[in-house]
């Protein structure tokens, strides 16, 4: 008599193809920095920011804002789309490449521009999102950005910029680039009208955003490890055949040569961004 019934498949059968599932699958990652296997959810709540090592991993857009300021923010122009100006076409219409990104990111092009309080300072802010094609500038991210300028002007607030790009979107060829003229002129009516604007830059920047205004912060900041540059190391070394020196193009290299003002671990970022606003603008009112 038997001990028991088996009322389910042999064990030593492997289950159909298309029945195969793995549960762990997203529960885990690996660190960059240190290789350490690190719980997903446990490094969401912190930040992307490794327990372990404190490698930075990457941010979304919205999770930046959510970081930076307190509750009860507000989000502008959000359903915001480009016209496609060019009918650009590679290995696939521009236009199913945007719908693809839309769908993937729950954006509708690469920056969030919001409006808040940061420790009880009202601020205006611009995050870009790495995941929408690349957080690549093209008109949607440049008249959203002039928008949200324009807006701290009216209401005599400050304003960040969180950059995260490989710069200007080629599918938009020209009307692209124009837009680091556009956004930089916003910037000098800003600083003519006296109100600061602080540029966070994060891993990476590259391109059209770094040769326009995610270097023309009254301060300039970057998080540990972000990659800044115009062209890449690659390029450049494939460019003058030498090789490069170590860090080049990092955080802590640029701060070394005086490119940029600080380097800010992204938990202490928002309170580094209140202690300057308090600089420039004085404490808020208790």
């Amino acid at each position: 008599m038997a001990w028991f019934t088996r009322k389910s498949p042999s064990l030593d059968k492997a289950p159909p193809e298309g029945e195969r599932k793995v549960r762990t699958e997203g529960l885990w990652t690996k660190c960059e920095g240190c290789s350490q296997v690190i719980w997903r959810k446990g490094l969401e709540d912190n930040l992307n920011v490794c327990p372990k090592c404190g490698f930075h991993f990457k941010l979304d857009a919205t999770a930046r804002i959510r970081a930076l300021l307190d509750e009860g923010w507000e989000e502008f122009d959000k359903g915001m789309t480009t016209t496609d100006p060019l009918d650009f076409v590679d290995s696939r219409p521009y236009k199913d490449r945007l719908k693809a990104m839309q769908a993937a990111t729950g954006h509708t092009d690469a920056v969030v521009t919001a409006a808040g309080r940061l420790n009880g300072r009202r601020v205006h802010v611009a995050s870009m999102e790495l995941k929408f094609v690349g957080g690549s500038m093209g008109t949607v991210v440049g008249e959203k950005i002039t928008r949200s300028i324009e807006r701290a002007m009216a209401e005599k607030t400050p304003v960040v910029i969180v950059s995260a790009s490989g710069g200007a979107r080629m599918q938009e060829g020209a009307v692209s680039l124009m837009q680091m003229a556009k956004i930089s002129a916003a910037l000098m009516r800003l600083d003519q009208a006296k109100l600061p604007y602080i540029s966070v830059l994060t891993d990476p920047t590259t391109g059209g955003v770094t040769a326009s205004y995610a270097m023309l912060g009254d301060i300039i900041i970057a998080e540990p490890g972000a990659l800044i540059g115009f062209a890449g190391p690659r390029v450049i070394e494939q460019t003058i055949r030498q090789k490069l020196p170590q860090g080049f193009q990092r955080s802590e290299f640029l701060l070394e040569h005086g490119f940029i003002d600080n380097v800010v671990k992204r938990h202490d970022m928002k309170g580094y961004l209140a202690n300057a606003l308090n600089f420039f603008c004085g404490k808020v009112p208790a």
